[in-house]
């Protein structure tokens, strides 16, 4: 069957191309290693935000995270398998026979004779060079793994910490709900024992302020739980007793900046890109072993007692078959799959980083709706509580504008969470928010805030 060309990028690739596949192999890895240095983030190193845990120890949970811990584990195994590669994969081999010789001619005679033999196999020229690329390309791919890993601890870090934040938000909204609607109670309490509002007034208040002691009990019992799980994950991570409540800046009206520097730090998609190139070099490696490699030696022998002794040198050559083809061809359709792969990836990557960007520019328009309709009805709430007070109103009316309150700041802090959540994740994927470039950890180099 005979291989056709694919494309790759802007280039295409054939097998029996040795020298032109080199090259551009060559030019690949070099580009994907210097993907590996660290990056300059859109923005300047930012201090420590106020509603985000410190980043001293945000560092020292992801560099701690099992997941990543596992990611470090391939990158030792991938650098073994790079020497292991660059070694080669033939070894010495020793011979040694021992055996005995009887003449039939002469029964008496029986002559004890041995024969030693080392022989190796010798890669050819080019697939030693190749052996390296590969162990340098799966080095690569590691590392870019462990990246994509603490990236991934950092997606998981911060959406459980936005889950702890609104249930946080969720309890304190329950609070001043409660507290206001005991002072109201209170009021009404001192009115019909006073004899100016019906006992029905003091049903209705107490109704409202049990319901918001059992709504703030379970929204306490949820950010307990949050809490908890956080602590249990995370356990380096130590909670604050409050989070200031910060407005979420605006991310800008440059949807391409945003999309073009995720694309640039995207882990996912630097593995794709890393594991392409492997299957690429894979596959030029396939070609290259359907010329087997020779296996010379030195033989030396005793025969007949001593009376002969041999010194020789042996030569053996596989001859290459089917099997062989069938491996190159095999190689050639693997690393057609990759670059299929990666533009899949690159393509859904683009539409997900899009998407990103839409979402916190319309999660702020959202918060800000919703801060506004809050605003509004706290202040029709106050003044429906006013008119009752000067019986204008009744009290029904004004539980009722208490609660359309309650729902909309309650509705007002998690859309506003939601939006700073929204923002903090376009910078996290950025690269700039957190120190997610750590092929240097050792040197303690980090580029990002």
């Amino acid at each position: 069957m005979k291989r056709q060309p694919y494309p790759v990028g802007s280039s295409s690739f054939t097998c029996r191309s040795s020298i032109n596949v080199r090259g551009r192999i060559h030019s690949s890895l070099r580009v994907l290693l210097l993907a590996l240095l660290p990056v300059t983030a859109l923005a300047s190193p930012a201090a420590d935000a106020p509603d985000l845990p410190p980043q001293a120890q945000v560092t020292s949970v992801l560099r701690s995270s099992p997941m990543v811990s596992a990611a470090g584990a391939m990158l030792e195994a991938e650098e073994a398998r790079s020497r292991r590669l660059a070694a080669g994969p033939h070894e010495w081999t020793l011979r040694l026979t021992d055996q005995q010789r009887r003449v039939r001619t002469t029964p008496t005679e029986r002559f004890n004779e041995w024969d030693v033999g080392l022989e190796r196999a010798l890669r050819l020229p080019g697939k030693g060079e190749l052996d390296r690329q590969l162990g340098a390309a799966g080095i690569a791919s590691a590392k870019i793994g462990r990246g994509d890993a603490l990236h991934e601890a950092s997606r998981a870090l911060l959406a459980a910490w936005f889950d702890w934040l609104r249930e946080q938000a969720g309890a304190e909204q329950w609070r001043k709900q409660r507290d206001v609607l005991a002072r109201q109670a209170g009021v009404v309490k001192r009115r019909v024992e006073l004899g100016d509002a019906p006992r029905l007034e003091r049903l209705q208040a107490d109704a409202a302020l049990a319901q918001a002691e059992a709504q703030l009990a379970q929204a306490e019992g949820r950010a307990q739980v949050a809490a908890e799980s956080l602590r249990r994950l995370y356990p380096a991570l130590n909670l604050p007793d409050s989070v200031p409540e910060v407005a979420p800046e605006a991310v800008g009206q440059d949807a391409a900046k945003w999309v073009g520097a995720i694309l640039e730090h995207n882990h996912e998609l630097g593995v794709a890109r890393s594991e392409s190139l492997r299957a690429r070099i894979g596959a030029s490696r396939a070609e290259a072993e359907r010329r087997p490699d020779p296996s010379v030696g030195v033989r030396v022998a005793r025969e007949r007692d001593g009376e002969e002794r041999l010194v020789g040198l042996t030569l053996s050559l596989p001859l290459p078959g089917e099997g062989r083809r069938a491996d190159a061809d095999a190689a050639v359709a693997t690393a057609q799959a990759s670059a299929h792969r990666e533009a899949g990836i690159q393509r859904r990557i683009e539409a997900e980083a899009a998407a990103l960007y839409r979402r916190a520019t319309a999660a702020r328009a959202g918060w800000l709706s919703q801060q506004a309709a809050a605003e509004a009805l706290a202040r029709s709430a106050d003044l429906s509580e006013r008119a009752w007070q000067l019986g204008e109103g009744s009290l029904s009316d004004t539980l009722n504008a208490r609660r359309l309150a309650h729902e909309a700041r309650l509705a007002s802090s998690l859309a506003r969470l939601d939006a700073s959540e929204a923002r903090y994740r376009l910078l996290l994927d950025a690269h700039q928010l957190w120190a997610l470039d750590m092929d240097d950890d050792e040197h303690g180099e980090h580029d990002h805030p």
